[in-house]
């Protein structure tokens, strides 16, 4: 068994090997054609070390990147060739490709970066934050009760921008010496103000159900996908009633890890495809797409793991049930919402069509999810949280204007140290 599991690690390293330098032949040559950016044009830079594979960290961020960037220019700092190109293709904000510390140190000296946004916990991430006279600001790629939300790594990031009071009190628990009123900024979930999109279906009396697993993880701690002990029973149990439609949106790093995993991944997307075939208008749907809003807008109950997910919809306000881990040493933080959270066992799989009747005609159920939309992310209407995002990054800039006016008279004292001092090196994995 150990011999086949190091075979097929190999091959997914010798096709990453092959896709990076695929990247790296399509980064090139669009680079030659885009003009080098104009000095001092960018305010704030989103540093991106990861390759393809965790595009959603960025993708979630589009949009309300997009709406800061007409009063603070933004670009993103790709340190991999396979998320640069990606990026190049899809990123309504401009790229930068800075796979070396020495191009990442020419951006800097040309550009007037005042805020680096951070969206996950490279290990690269210190080879930008070895930089001062700009603020470091850890913005995540999500909200959850992941033990990733509790990391004592906030410390090295000048400030948090975190959803609100549950986030809050779950770093309190675990952070000692923490200024959390300075340096953690609530903001709520602006992404929310963004769901929507073009459905892929035309909404009709089908019943429309969200089933978002999470992927295996990578150790038993963070073991909260469900497509093996729940996704494909639920799944079939859906698509029996011939009145629900299923939007199936796996996590892109299903399978990654465990084989079987990803075999029933690819189960499932064969028994929509199958059912879609003998019912046409079933239209459910596989979504890998890199769009995340219309799903959790238009499913009228999603089925969610312990992730981000549970909290991206719980910002749209509307019912969701969470599967609950069978591997048992899975951590699972039951002082927040899931102390309270609708959970499905792997045993009610079978029963998923029951379990949904019954929550859609509890009036309680709705005054619960209300409280707890409220604790995680303040303010939901409309616009709230974008208002936020906008006013702690306005915030920062102040701060930042203020202490450059302090510290003016050091600059020519860091500029001959830096000239004098060593220079890293590193480029992509």
């Amino acid at each position: 068994m150990g011999f086949v599991q190091d075979a097929r690690r190999a091959v997914t390293i010798g096709l990453d090997l092959v896709a990076q330098r695929k990247a790296r032949r399509t980064v090139a040559q669009r680079l030659i054609k885009l003009p080098p950016p104009e000095p001092h044009t960018y305010k704030i830079g989103v540093y991106f070390a990861d390759g393809a594979v965790n595009m959603y960290q960025v993708r979630q961020w589009y949009k309300p990147l997009l709406d800061i960037s007409e009063k603070w220019p933004v670009v993103f700092l790709s340190r991999n060739s396979t998320a640069a190109a990606t990026l190049f293709e899809e990123s309504p904000v401009p790229v930068a490709f800075v796979r070396s510390v020495k191009t990442l140190e020419k951006m800097i000296a040309e550009q007037d970066l005042r805020i680096i946004l951070y969206v996950n916990q490279n290990m690269k991430n210190f080879q930008m934050m070895r930089y001062g006279r700009r603020w470091h600001v850890f913005i995540n790629h999500g909200e959850s009760d992941k033990m990733y939300m509790t990391t004592n790594q906030f410390k090295a990031y000048d400030y948090s921008l975190i959803a609100g009071d549950a986030a809050r009190e779950r770093l309190s628990k675990v952070l000692w010496d923490f200024d959390f009123d300075k340096r953690a900024i609530p903001i709520g979930r602006p992404q929310a103000d963004h769901y929507g999109g073009v459905l892929p279906f035309t909404p009709d009396e089908r019943e429309v159900v969200l089933y978002a697993p999470t992927w295996e993880g990578d150790r038993s701690s963070a073991a909260y996908g469900s497509i093996v002990s729940h996704g494909v029973t639920l799944v079939e149990a859906l698509i029996a009633t011939g009145r629900h439609r299923v939007i199936y949106r796996p996590h892109p790093r299903s399978g990654v890890v465990n084989h079987a995993y990803g075999e029933a991944n690819k189960h499932i997307m064969n028994l929509l495809e199958n059912a879609n075939r003998d019912d046409p208008g079933a239209h459910h749907v596989v979504d890998r797409g890199a769009e995340l809003g219309w799903q959790l807008k238009a499913a009228d109950m999603a089925i969610v793991d312990i992730s981000a997910m549970v909290y991206d919809r719980l910002a749209a306000g509307k019912p969701l049930i969470i599967t609950r881990p069978v591997h048992p040493d899975a951590a699972i933080d039951e002082g927040g919402y899931l102390s309270a959270c609708e959970w499905l066992t792997a045993e009610d799989s079978t029963d998923i069509v029951t379990h949904i009747d019954t929550l859609e005609h509890d009036p309680s159920a709705q005054e619960r999810l209300d409280y707890w939309c409220q604790h995680y992310f303040g303010d939901t209407s409309p616009g709230a949280a974008s208002a936020k995002f906008d006013s702690a990054i306005s915030q920062l800039m102040k701060e930042w204007d203020r202490h450059s006016r302090l510290h003016q008279a050091d600059l020519p004292v860091l500029l001959a140290e830096r000239e004098d001092g060593d220079t890293a090196t590193g480029d992509e994995d």
